[in-house]
Formats: structure tokens, sequence, C-alpha cells
């Protein structure tokens, strides 16, 4: 069985695949993002999708479902003013308007665990619809 931390504010696991996923992004730079869902019936956080390192920020947004939560981190890539590679992760809390209620709550009350067991993300972003999310708004973060 599968190892996994327990979020102490809503009993809800972080597995041990969104931790190794995250870290194998982190690190190996094998993927470009990761989704996450949280299964209500087992009341586990577990990887839904993930993002091949040669695919893009718009491969994620289209990743998200426009009536479900979900949560993803997203590694971007940039060079400085000065010429230098960077790497910056995001942390994306997903909530469109047409998801349910309960969906939204239970989400709102995770996020915080989740966010804890991944060490290392440089930015957060709320959205509710792709425009708070939009390219250009992970770009003004960067600023």
């Amino acid at each position: 069985m599968a190892m996994a931390f327990k979020m102490a504010t809503t009993g809800m696991w972080v597995t041990e695949e969104c931790k190794n996923s995250f870290m194998e992004m982190k690190w190996k730079k094998v993927h470009r993002y990761i989704v996450f869902k949280i299964d209500e019936g087992s009341k586990r956080l577990t990887v839904d999708k993930v993002g091949g390192s040669g695919e893009e920020y718009a491969d994620l947004a289209a990743a998200l479902p426009e009536d479900d939560c979900r949560y993803a981190v997203f590694d971007f890539d940039f060079v400085t003013v000065d010429n230098c590679r960077k790497s910056k992760i995001f942390f994306i809390a997903w909530s469109p308007a047409a998801s349910r209620i309960r969906a939204k709550m239970l989400y709102a009350t995770s996020k915080d665990g989740l966010r804890r067991a991944l060490d290392g993300i440089h930015y957060e972003l709320q959205a509710t619809d792709p425009t708070e999310m939009g390219f250009d708004v992970i770009k003004d973060r960067l600023k």
C-alpha cells in the first residue's frame, strides 16, 4: 500500500505519489505540470494528470476541468534580463464557478496542507476562470 500523509485540518491524505511526482518535477525536470485531484470517497489527494517536460502552460490550462476543482503546480522556465535561465514553481488553486459548492469548500480547506507537503513552491494563484490564471498573470508575478 502506498504511503500517505494526513492533512490535520481536513482529514485529507496526500499520497506518496503526489509528493514523488512533485519531486520529479522539481529536481529531475521530467514534468512541466501536475494536476492534483481530491478523491472524496477515500479522502486522498491523488495525481490526476501529468504534463511532460515538452508541454506548455496552455496544455495545463486545457487539462483543468470547466466544472470541478483541482490543484496544479507548473514549472515555469524563463530567462532573466541578465540572460540567466531560471525556473519558478507556481501553485494554482482552480475553483471554477460551475463546480459544486461542496467541492469548493473541500478544496479551499485542504489547500494549505498540500502546499506544506510540496516543498519548493514559489508563487500561488487562485483562479475561478481561465483569465485569472492566464500566461500574462504568470509572467506578471515574476516581476
